[in-house]
């Protein structure tokens, strides 16, 4: 990683874990930080937890970038910091939000968490902030891992020893189920008893989502917001889907983190083929640049709950929805609202997540099922078809 970004590396268990260290290091308690509305409820969690105030922003609906010309002039002299999101490996504008955090005297923080191997300007996500983190858990399918990069190679030193602060110790049952779990899934897909495991996770209370958005629940929230800066406190909220986002990492752990990212240039070249696919179909937006070697290529279906159902029958799981957009989700009491949320609430409503290494078999899915493109948001170029 240190020789994909240029800069100093520090391995972390997790990208949630690595963004508190980044928040907790760059920014004073009570700050308030510009992010996306349309991002994982954790990350909002994570800013929580570090004792920061999240302000939603505007976004562009086709891609659900940041949208640095809507976000008002008044609004960039009280932020502390920047966080863009990267969705799906888009990169958001993150040049000209560079230059708007050094014009403030603001840090900007890029999740790269679904963009390793995306660039951005001529240079890779994650080389424009102050600094930048990675989950080894997508492109490269670890599970587990990430990065936390920084542009000043002198806080190497001082970001590693708050890691070791906030590590918790390795734990052996932890370390055992990590390594018999691929073999637990393949068995679950091979005997094609992944409803009936989801269903007993259920019944025995180890589901922490019903819906998209796992459960706000405001007054313990509340609670949380108030012992902030504090991990310990928010983590009902942000260890969700990841019980492990803080224990230091095992041998074993390690070893098969490194040998998945031994294949991440394999795995990013099926991406990009997947993707260049992808947006050839009716229900991809334009693109007028080199396609990225996206995670997760968001397709517009004008009902897309009629084309989730579709792929699950065809046992295509669709993940990493985002609806409703966060400032919808948590209210006024949690954050402060974007100043024009159309562009996010078109985005999370219609957009279909789907992975580029089972391009074929959904764009098969979707023509059998005769699934509609969603109608253009109001004022910009259609989507194709």
């Amino acid at each position: 990683m240190r020789g994909r970004l240029g800069r100093e590396c520090v391995y972390v268990p997790s990208c949630r874990f690595g963004l508190f260290v980044a928040l907790r290091h760059w920014c004073p308690p009570g700050g308030r930080v510009l992010m996306s509305p349309v991002n994982d409820d954790v990350i909002f969690f994570v800013v929580l937890a570090a004792g920061l105030r999240p302000v939603q922003a505007p976004l562009n609906p086709l891609d659900a970038s940041i949208d640095v010309d809507a976000v008002p002039d008044d609004l960039w002299g009280s932020l502390s910091a920047v966080l863009t999101t990267n969705l799906y490996g888009n990169p958001d504008d993150t040049p000209r939000l560079r230059a708007k955090c050094d014009a403030s005297g603001i840090p900007l923080f890029e999740d790269g968490a679904h963009a390793i191997g995306s660039e951005v300007g001529g240079r890779p996500v994650g080389a424009w902030g102050d600094a930048s983190v990675f989950s080894l858990s997508k492109h490269v399918g670890a599970q587990a891992g990430g990065f936390l990069s920084c542009a000043d190679p002198g806080l190497r030193g001082a970001l590693e020893e708050t890691c070791e602060d906030l590590l918790l110790p390795g734990r052996l049952t932890a370390e055992l189920a990590y390594a018999v779990r691929p073999y637990a899934e393949a068995a679950v897909r091979g005997l094609r008893l992944r409803r009936a495991a989801w269903a007993t996770m259920r019944l025995l209370g180890l589901t922490e989502r019903e819906g998209i958005r796992m459960p706000l629940r405001p007054e313990a929230l509340a609670g949380a917001v108030g012992a902030a800066p504090d991990l310990a406190a928010s983590d009902p909220w942000v260890r969700v889907d990841m019980h492990d986002y803080r224990l230091r990492s095992g041998r074993l752990r390690l070893g098969r983190i490194g040998r998945r990212l031994d294949r991440l240039d394999e795995v990013l070249a099926a991406c990009r083929a997947g993707t260049e696919h992808l947006l050839s179909t009716p229900w991809a937006r334009p693109v007028r640049r080199d396609p990225q070697p996206l995670f997760r290529v968001p397709l517009f279906v004008a009902d897309r709950d009629a084309a989730i159902a579709a792929l699950a029958r065809r046992g295509i799981v669709v993940g990493y929805l985002y609806d409703p957009p966060l400032d919808d989700y948590a209210g006024v009491g949690f954050t402060d609202l974007s100043p024009d949320p159309t562009g996010a609430r078109w985005f999370a409503r219609h957009a279909l997540p789907v992975d580029p290494l089972r391009a074929r078999q959904v764009v098969d899915v979707l023509e059998e099922s005769g699934a509609r493109p969603a109608g253009a948001p109001g004022g910009l170029e259609p989507t194709r078809g």
